[in-house]
């Protein structure tokens, strides 16, 4: 039996980021913590209760994302009929937040466990998610400090738009490439 030449290596991989390393601990962490409290919820009082707090999270969450998914359908259709684009996104702290912050707190009350419910009230009420919508933007403004592909690329790439708020499509040209060959659509017959 004969074998073929190695393939060469491709290289040194680049070196994880920090949140990369330890988001499998940190995840891994807060599933044994929140499973801790529900056991101590449950031994000061009964399964039913934990069962009942379960429940009432599901539903809350659950009517929180679609009240927020309503809103949304709502806006859109009042703005393409009257022709104009969907409204910009609102400047950070300002009073809407629009509806990212309620769909990730229904998210969290829809995830089984107290820690969740209680992350999930944050994102709802508005003086806190103001804070975190302040401190998210912070965190993925920064500049310098993201490496392409990485999430903060994607969200600077996202934000890039002209003065006004408006985006415009368009395609990038590169002079020093043959332009592509269009295809031709065969003539109309009848």
């Amino acid at each position: 039996m004969t074998f073929g030449a190695t393939p060469p290596s491709p290289g040194p991989r680049p070196p994880r980021s920090r949140v990369r390393r330890f988001a499998p601990l940190g995840i891994a962490a807060w599933m044994v913590l929140e499973i801790w409290l529900l056991t101590v919820v449950g031994g000061a009082t009964s399964g039913l209760t934990v069962f009942l707090l379960l429940l009432a999270g599901v539903l809350a969450g659950g009517a929180v994302i679609k009240r927020a998914g309503r809103r949304a359908w709502r806006n859109l259709t009042g703005a393409l009929q009257t022709g104009g684009a969907p409204e910009a996104p609102r400047a950070t702290g300002t009073a809407g937040t629009g509806n990212t912050l309620p769909m990730i707190g229904g998210l969290l009350l829809m995830v089984p466990g107290l820690l969740s419910d209680v992350a999930g009230l944050l994102c709802l009420f508005p003086p806190t998610g103001r804070l975190i919508l302040r401190r998210a933007d912070k965190l993925l403004t920064r500049s310098g400090s993201f490496t392409a592909g990485s999430f903060g690329d994607v969200y600077q790439q996202a934000r890039m738009h002209r003065p006004d708020g408006k985006v415009v499509p368009g395609e990038v040209i590169h002079p020093d490439e043959p332009p592509a060959a269009r295809r031709q659509d065969p003539p109309l017959t009848r």
